[in-house]
């Protein structure tokens, strides 16, 4: 054991460290060191005392394996007289506090958990609140649309509906001397090119649900990619079943003499 405690003794010199850096980084009591140098082992249980040699062996960059006695030799070196002061048990609990896992306060635990759940709560919230939300905005959508079709029903009602069939000329019941008012209701989406008074006024797609008016002073021409699928107000007259669903309509002809659709 003096041999052992010798040779940790001349490599702690040579990496010019103290027993109190040795103390403070592997978390070993500075008696412990000191008997260990110094073959002043009395009192110390074998047990603690190997696991001791071994942290501070492999502290200085020895295989513990080589500096660890047999059960023998350390019975023999705790055996012989103290030449310090042993170690009372307070100073042995510190020195062994390596041994012994670090358990976080119960205080930090609860913590955690009360962190934990209020993100989820949180995060359910939110989750909610975006579902309550985009529910709220498709009913509002859908109830516009029904709105305008009911607007769109009531008028119907109050007058006359033309049925405008293949390439017949509807006439107005009565003439709009102020100009020319179209209005085009999509039953389903529908390419839509209008010309007002010469000059293309709108083309894009009408989707499904959708209204649009516009007016003109003389004239406007309209092509329609799926005439089945809209109804035309003109001049507050109703027209409806103007062509076949998907069937495409071009120099569709609308002014103050009437509604015409060209051949």
């Amino acid at each position: 054991m003096r041999e052992i405690g010798e040779k940790l003794k001349k490599a702690r010199l040579e990496k010019g460290l103290s027993l109190e850096d040795v103390q403070k980084e592997t978390k070993v009591h500075l008696n412990i060191l000191k008997a260990i140098e110094g073959d002043g082992l009395t009192n110390l249980s074998p047990v603690y005392l190997r696991a001791f040699i071994k942290i501070y062996s492999k502290f200085l960059g020895f295989n513990p394996q080589e500096f660890i006695p047999d059960h023998k030799e350390l019975q023999q070196a705790v055996s012989q007289p103290a030449e310090k002061t042993p170690l009372r048990a307070s100073e042995l609990k510190a020195s062994s506090i390596k041994f012994n896992s670090i358990k976080p306060p119960r205080l930090f635990i609860k913590i955690s958990i009360y962190i934990i759940v209020g993100l989820l709560i949180f995060a359910g919230l939110f989750n909610l609140g975006k579902f309550i939300s985009s529910r709220r905005k498709a009913v509002v959508r859908e109830t516009n649309i029904s709105q305008s079709l009911a607007a769109v029903e009531t008028k119907r009602q109050k007058s006359k509906v033309y049925s405008v069939s293949g390439k017949s000329i509807s006439p107005f019941a009565q003439k709009e001397t102020s100009g020319v008012r179209l209005a085009i209701i999509a039953k389903e989406n529908c390419m839509v090119t209008l010309k007002v008074d010469g000059r293309i006024y709108f083309q894009g797609v009408l989707i499904k649900g959708r209204s649009e008016s516009w007016k003109a002073k003389e004239k406007m021409e309209l092509s329609l990619s799926n005439a089945g699928a809209v109804e035309l107000i003109v001049n507050s007259q109703h027209f409806t079943n103007i062509g076949k669903r998907k069937q495409k309509l071009n120099n569709i002809l609308i002014n103050k003499e009437g509604l015409h659709i060209g051949r």
